[in-house]
């Protein structure tokens, strides 16, 4: 190998050096405020069960409900595909594929609610309920029925319920604990957020059970729910979202979008809520750039029109929630809620359709881009991130099958990790 050569230069490295040295505190700061994705799947919906209504068996209840309104309302592809416009090449594929997960994993993140879905109890029964959630999610665990994340949502920080949701947190905290441990999918949800210090609360809740407990420090983390406004815009006119953030310490693990609560609070009538209004793509514009490359994923809301009734009624509403779902997809909300078991069968639709359509594509322009190779799309590092881990969520959900993608792009799952600046999440 030839001598380099020697090219001139004017600056001395003492100049480099300053900037480095200027500019230090900044890389350390961007290091600790940005630091990527998580690395962890991330589940497509979260189901909300009343604390009082969760059972042993709502997981299984929840998928055969679903699979009977398939058998019902869409008895096969072409039916399912007629009623939500899949492509025909996709109906198949779609349709089988939403049927074996609704038989092997009916529920990927389940929220157990003891906040506005659980309604009014007494003392005692909310204790005896989050007891026996505890229980319930532990056994879960130890059985294999359990959803890939489990937890519960707490009451929020606002005085007239604070103690409340503290000591229903605590219970059903300790009740893990005694029954094992923490689980590694334990979700926890704090509502109705308006201020930093509420958030600020929650940390210093959470560092005091994990002293009492003799847990390592930082072990529990939790979401951030946006409902109101004032989580959105502060008083000062700045974005209260990006504090909220960092007020968690790195702890917060998701900011989940409350349709309903938030459009009550710009003031929209009950007719007019939707995660598709105006007012909710404003916060969630604002939640996602807020939490961009802080490693804090976002969920969107859900909605509240359930399918039940005559198969026509059905079909209206699936067409709804179906096209709420892409519309979300395509905004990079990976994550919405599900009210109902007959939102199942469109969620895994709309989710399955978005990456199989995508997915020849997605792997051609991958592999070009590991190969070095000509096309008519030139891909930046940035656009290879992405389109890496759009592969890799589709197969954490199900939606493509790892076979499909290694024959498509020649790269291992670990590959895929590695481009998408991912560490395998463990399934």
């Amino acid at each position: 190998m030839g001598q380099q050569e020697t090219v001139a230069t004017s600056l001395a490295d003492t100049v480099r050096e300053g900037i480095a040295a200027a500019l230090a505190a900044v890389d350390a700061d961007l290091a600790r405020r940005y630091p990527g994705d998580p690395g962890t799947r991330q589940p497509v919906h979260t189901v909300y069960v009343p604390g009082d209504a969760f059972a042993a068996d709502t997981i299984r209840s929840w998928g055969d409900q679903a699979l009977a309104a398939l058998d019902e309302h869409a008895p096969d592809a072409a039916s399912l595909a007629a009623v939500l416009d899949i492509p025909e090449a996709l109906a198949g594929p779609v349709y089988q594929r939403v049927r074996a997960k609704l038989e092997r994993e009916p529920v990927e993140d389940l929220r157990i609610d003891f906040e506005d879905g659980y309604g009014v109890r007494s003392d005692a029964e909310e204790d005896a309920d989050a007891a026996r959630a505890a229980a319930l999610v532990a056994a879960a665990y130890e059985n294999g029925t359990a959803a890939p994340y489990m937890g519960i949502r707490m009451k929020c920080m606002e005085a007239a319920v604070r103690d409340r949701g503290i000591r229903t947190l605590d219970i059903f905290l300790t009740g893990l604990m005694e029954a094992g441990g923490l689980p590694d999918g334990l979700v926890l949800t704090l509502p109705k957020v308006t201020y930093t210090e509420q958030v600020t609360a929650m940390v210093r809740l959470l560092e005091a059970f994990e002293k009492a407990r003799g847990l390592e420090s930082g072990r529990i983390g939790f979401e951030i729910q946006v409902e109101t406004t004032q989580s959105i815009l502060g008083p000062d006119g700045r974005a209260t979202v990006s504090r909220m953030i960092e007020a968690a310490k790195g702890r917060a693990t998701s900011l989940h979008y409350g349709t309903y609560d938030y459009s009550a609070s710009c003031g929209i009538s009950a007719a007019h809520q939707s995660l598709d209004h105006p007012a909710a793509d404003y916060a969630k514009t604002v939640m996602q750039v807020a939490a961009a490359g802080t490693g804090v994923r976002l969920s969107d809301g859900s909605t509240n029109i359930l399918p039940v009734g005559t198969t026509d009624r059905v079909h209206e509403v699936w067409r709804l929630h179906h096209g709420l779902v892409r519309r979300s997809l395509a905004r990079a909300y990976y994550q919405g809620w599900d009210m109902h078991p007959g939102h199942l069968p469109t969620r895994y639709a709309a989710v399955y359709a978005f990456y199989l359509e995508g997915l020849e594509q997605a792997a051609a322009r991958l592999a070009a881009y590991v190969a070095k190779a000509g096309g008519d799309v030139a891909d930046e590092p940035a656009t290879a991130k992405a389109l890496a881990g759009y592969l890799l969520r589709g197969l954490d959900c199900g939606a493509v099958a790892s076979g499909e993608v290694a024959r498509l792009t020649g790269l291992t799952r670990a590959d895929l990790d590695s481009l998408a600046g991912r560490t395998p999440f463990g399934g």
